[in-house]
Order: C-alpha cells, then structure tokens, then sequence
C-alpha cells in the first residue's frame, strides 16, 4: 500500500486554499462566498494535520481540534447574519448589499 508523502498534502491544501481564495475574489453570492472560506479552513487544518504527522507529534492535531470548534460556532453566526440580511434586503448577492446606504 503507497502512503501519500508531506508534499502531496501540502499541494492538495494549496490548490483546496487557492480555489477558496478565488471563490471568495470572483463569487458575488454570500453562500458561495461562505463556503469558499470555510473550504480555506479545511485547506490549513489539512496542511496542520500533514505537518503533524510528518513530525510525529500531536501540535497540529490540537490546533485542528480547536479549528473545528471554532469553525463549528462559525457556521452558526455565520449562517445567522446570511439569512437576517436575506430577510431584511430580500437577496443574498454582495453587490445589492450596502447596508450602509439609506
């Protein structure tokens, strides 16, 4: 059986953070947008997870614990100000939401 080596982690987290990062840049819906950040998330808990183990210790694997329950609390406010501003705008595109306007 072929084990995967740190380089290959490293390089599916990098190209998992450069698809969140451009889905973040070039997406105008907040959903997409939402999940490209949480898609950047996993991309740095998996490169965390890669490095601990090509280490042999359990740092990464901690800091990844706390990752997830963070991210955990993330999602429900997250989610929570998505559908207040769709209930309040009636839409959910970047664009149409200048809030600060009127």
């Amino acid at each position: 059986m072929m084990t995967a080596s740190l380089n290959e982690y490293v390089i599916i987290s990098a190209l998992l953070f450069c698809i969140g990062f451009f889905g973040v840049l070039l997406r105008r819906n907040t959903l997409v947008v939402y999940m490209s950040l949480e898609l950047m998330l996993v991309a740095s808990t998996l490169a965390l997870v890669a490095f601990s183990r090509f280490n042999g210790t359990m740092d990464g694997n901690v800091f990844v614990f706390f990752i997830l329950t963070v991210a955990a609390a993330e999602v429900a406010v997250g989610l929570a100000i998505i559908v207040a501003l769709f209930r309040k705008r009636q839409t959910v595109q970047i664009d149409k939401l200048d809030s600060l306007k009127n």
